[in-house]
């Protein structure tokens, strides 16, 4: 069974991203302009050599920026304190939840 049906983008994911971007051409198989992707690798290469803080953190705000598109604040909040991270800062769900008291329930573990 094929992953995708365009050959463009063999994965799913990140991958299909990280491979896109390699490529040159969009997921939709349109070229991506070289001001973009020299923008984009000048950024990764200053974010390769910025020092890091722990692998935990960033774990933790991985999930944390892709998990709101997925979960609503609460739903959120109870799996990171499952999962013994600290819950989200007031901060943190402002600026990922703008809406979040008339945000609709995106899941239901």
């Amino acid at each position: 069974m094929s992953r995708d049906l365009n050959p463009a983008t063999p994965y799913r994911g990140a991958e299909a991203i990280e491979g896109a971007i390699a490529r040159g051409v969009d997921l939709d198989g349109t070229p991506i302009p070289n001001s973009q992707l020299e923008l984009y690798r000048t950024v990764m290469e200053l974010e390769a050599g910025r020092p890091r803080s722990g692998v935990t953190k960033t774990l933790r705000d991985r999930i944390v920026r892709i998990g709101c598109k997925h979960f609503p604040p609460r739903e959120l909040n109870r799996l990171l304190q499952d999962a013994e991270f600290v819950p989200l800062t007031p901060q943190e769900t402002d600026f990922f939840y703008p809406n979040h008291a008339n945000s609709p329930q995106k899941s239901s573990l």
